[in-house]
């Protein structure tokens, strides 16, 4: 397991990576609960299930699955600035071997 940095910002805000978001299974409305170690310098943050009859009313939320609009909005600047070069590149080099083969 690889160690991530995030900084948080002014207003106490911090992003979980999408990488640990999705091996946890951590979903977009899911309750956390913070709590504070012994040691006063590691919190451990837990997924709550704050409904024991959710499944029967039928209010079923599916964890598993994560939009393209989610993981992009998920990623940091220079996250989505770096996604977004990768992209226009194939884009383009898709156009030009197109126009090459109707050559």
């Amino acid at each position: 397991m690889n160690k991530m940095y995030r900084i948080l910002g002014k207003r106490g805000r911090i992003t979980i990576p999408f990488e640990i978001r999705k091996r946890v299974g951590f979903a977009y409305n899911d309750v956390l609960s913070f709590t504070e170690a012994a040691d006063g310098r590691t919190v451990v943050v837990k997924r709550e299930k704050i409904c024991s009859n959710c499944k029967e009313t039928g209010h079923e939320i599916k964890t598993d699955e994560v939009t393209l609009l989610d993981f992009l909005n998920g990623l940091s600047e220079a996250e989505q600035r770096a996604a977004l070069i990768h992209l226009s590149v194939k884009w383009a080099e898709k156009q030009g071997g197109a126009m090459n083969a109707e050559l």
